[in-house]
């Protein structure tokens, strides 16, 4: 038996003894919970589906921008720190080649909420609470001259939020939204 038939076999032999053995193997793994699953299924719907219990305005909002944000995004979202993150704000809808913010390229409100509860703050992200990020939601949304300073955000309110380039947008499966 040549060198290569030799390895080839081995190979072989090794492949079906650890098939065997994994299949036959009792206690691999742990099986996943519906409370485990739960925990990490906080998928935000552009309808709302999947938003939490909880409230905030732009004006709570602020407050919390200030202590856990501006650090990475600037003061008021105009002018990014030195953390690279870019501007939260800009003007009007400038084109394709234009700055993509939530002012000029986001299509729903619930993406705002939705990336903000998984993603931030960048050093600790989901450490915020629902009504903080409904209130960072609604700060956001403000200072981008889409909802008033008052204006609650909610489950029922932030999906009513109509975006500025909310029509620009081909969407592939209009019925699955």
């Amino acid at each position: 038996m040549s060198t290569l038939e030799a390895r080839c076999a081995f190979a072989l032999m090794l492949a079906l003894l650890s098939t065997t053995a994994f299949a036959e193997a009792p206690g691999l793994g742990t099986p996943v919970s519906e409370a485990d699953i739960a925990a990490w299924d906080i998928s935000i719907m552009p309808d709302g589906t999947g938003l939490p219990a909880g409230s905030g305005t732009a004006v709570q909002g602020a407050r919390v921008y200030a202590e856990k944000c501006s650090a990475c995004h600037g003061d008021n979202g105009r002018n990014p720190a030195a953390a690279g993150a870019g501007p939260m704000v800009s003007g009007p809808i400038a084109g394709i080649d234009g700055p993509k913010t939530i002012g000029s390229f986001y299509g729903y409100s619930t993406i705002v909420f939705d990336f903000v509860r998984r993603a931030m703050p960048y050093n600790m992200p989901r450490t915020l609470t629902s009504d903080e990020v409904y209130a960072v939601t609604a700060y956001l949304l403000s200072i981008n001259k889409i909802i008033g300073e008052t204006d609650v955000m909610n489950a029922q309110t932030l999906p009513k939020v109509k975006m500025p380039n909310r029509d620009n947008f081909i969407i592939r499966f209009p019925d699955r939204i």
